[in-house]
């Protein structure tokens, strides 16, 4: 049987589109036959550095032409990559890239000293600290590197679709990050089912200005190379250098978190009109709060999807073809997965009821790395538990309420965030909110607003009309904590657990 892995995806387009226009970024502009040779070099600096199959590549970099590469370079050695979040530091760096066995670093003149600070701590050899730009002791110039490398294409390892490709941490919203391993075949999943359901094509002009060390970034980045097409990566997240993109370059396809569409929104230029090439805006990483989506509908009609999932390999999708009827639901399972709401005791409860969505699929995760009894307690007999709380409707469409985790319970009845989040949002003032709950002498728990304003409005009169507006006693909010900028992981999710945090640390000055 041949084997289901992706070593080979960028090999075959530059042999038979090599003039395809790849990759863009910033100035630099790749046909698949350029790239594949660049990539090559990359492969072939590795292997001179003693990297091979199960080999661990961890790259600390922002999106650049070098991470983006690095993708591609570990796939074609049969290597493992894990991509780290250049947010990180001390402590986090040790525990991340100790765990992942990493025999190789690569990053760039503005990390290295993080990298420095921790060095001793590191099981790194000295010769694999590899610096992207300029010139630090004690760092190998990938560019020197990369230059004195052979352009050929490096031997082929022997890989079946379980071998594993790479490795991505958690954001840790949830407590301490863990190692999600993704095997071949998983990403092999990721490049045809989504290109599928994205309806991405060879012609199609994909867009990404988030984090590509983010998971939400490979439904889009490995159906590129899958099917072919071009894929223009920005450096960070802007709304003007994003609309200028997707205007000049003729974008079809792009992934915006809610943060981003929200701040998206608030330019006119924001239109199928001023942008008539979009044919995809898929939201992910957090729930979209619906007034947002309403709009985003109105602005772009038969182009908005939404997906919610989780790195370890359970998804849904809402189709542009539902997305202004299903308003509130973030869609079905994709092709070969299965879905269940159940209760505390596991038995799949009825429509409409609230529980623990749990999920199967072809792309989930092998499980989480050295990591065996976690493993065991998120995946029990194939299905996913998620900790994420929802219901299904008669058509079998998911609604999300929100993560177990986040649940309030105040007075012994359930509190759900998103619900208050979705009357605050509606307020004028208010450009961003998200409500978490905080311990009560009489009630257990109770609900408090973190609030990004855009326009004056004292917090006393938000809390007011807030808890006016809110349909049951049980979910007013005792107070409102302004906030000039959220919290937020890298893949751009708000976290909350550090909100408790500068809240009770704001009630003890």
């Amino acid at each position: 049987m041949y084997p289901l892995t992706i070593n080979h995806w960028l090999t075959q387009h530059a042999q038979f589109r090599p003039n395809h226009l790849a990759f863009v970024f910033g100035d630099t502009r790749l046909t698949f036959a350029e790239l594949n040779r660049s990539v090559n070099r990359m492969a072939n600096a590795l292997r001179a550095a003693g990297i091979g199959k199960g080999n661990k590549v961890a790259t600390v970099l922002p999106n650049s032409r070098e991470l983006y590469e690095a993708f591609w370079a570990v796939a074609k050695l049969g290597a493992v990559l894990v991509p780290m979040s250049p947010m990180v530091r001390g402590q986090g760096l040790i525990n991340l890239l100790n765990d992942a066995d990493s025999g190789l670093v690569l990053t760039d003149a503005d990390h290295a000293p993080f990298l420095d600070e921790v060095r001793s701590e590191l099981v790194i050899p000295v010769a694999n600290y590899w610096l992207t730009d300029g010139e630090q002791p004690n760092w190998q110039s990938y560019s020197a590197l990369w230059q004195a490398a052979s352009e050929v294409e490096p031997p082929t390892p022997e890989l079946d679709g379980d071998d594993l490709y790479n490795i991505m941490y958690s954001s840790g919203t949830t407590g301490l990050p863990k190692g999600i391993m993704h095997s071949h075949f998983v990403r092999s999943m990721y490049g045809t089912l989504f290109a599928n359901a994205y309806r991405i094509r060879p012609e199609s002009v994909i867009m990404h200005s988030g984090s590509i060390v983010f998971n939400g970034a490979m439904l889009t980045f490995m159906p590129a190379m899958f099917i072919g097409c071009t894929y223009v990566l920005l450096k960070e997240f802007s709304v003007q250098p994003v609309l200028q993109t997707l205007a000049s370059e003729g974008v079809t396809h792009t992934i915006l978190v809610p943060t981003q569409i929200a701040s998206c929104l608030r330019y006119p230029d924001f239109t199928i009109d001023k942008l008539p090439t979009i044919e995809y805006i898929l939201s992910v990483g957090a729930p979209l709060l619906n007034e947002q989506k309403a709009e985003l509908i109105r602005r772009f009609p038969n182009t908005f999807y939404e997906l919610y999932g989780l790195t370890e390999g359970f998804m849904t999708v809402l189709d542009k073809t539902v997305s202004a009827e299903k308003t509130g639901s973030v869609g079905r399972p994709i092709w070969f997965s299965e879905m269940k709401i159940v209760d505390d005791t596991g038995c799949e409860c009825p429509t409409s009821e609230v529980g623990e969505i749990i999920g199967r699929a072809p792309f989930l995760t092998s499980g989480y790395y050295k990591k065996p009894d976690q493993t065991a307690d998120a995946i029990r007999n194939g299905w996913l538990y998620t900790g994420d709380l929802g219901y299904v409707d008669d058509d079998g469409y998911l609604f999300l309420v929100g993560r177990k985790k986040d649940l309030i319970i105040s007075g012994g009845v359930n509190v759900y965030p998103k619900d208050i989040e979705e009357i605050i949002i509606r307020h004028p003032a208010v450009a961003e909110v998200a409500v978490f709950g905080v311990p009560h002498p009489d009630w257990g728990e109770t609900p408090i607003a973190a609030v990004r304003l855009i326009e004056g409005i004292s917090v006393n009169e938000l809390k007011d009309w807030t808890n006016q507006h809110l349909e049951a006693r049980y979910q007013k909010i005792s107070a409102v904590m302004l906030l000039d900028e959220f919290p937020k992981n890298v893949a751009g999710k708000v976290l909350k657990t550090a909100l408790q945090e500068r809240y009770s640390e704001s009630l003890k000055r």
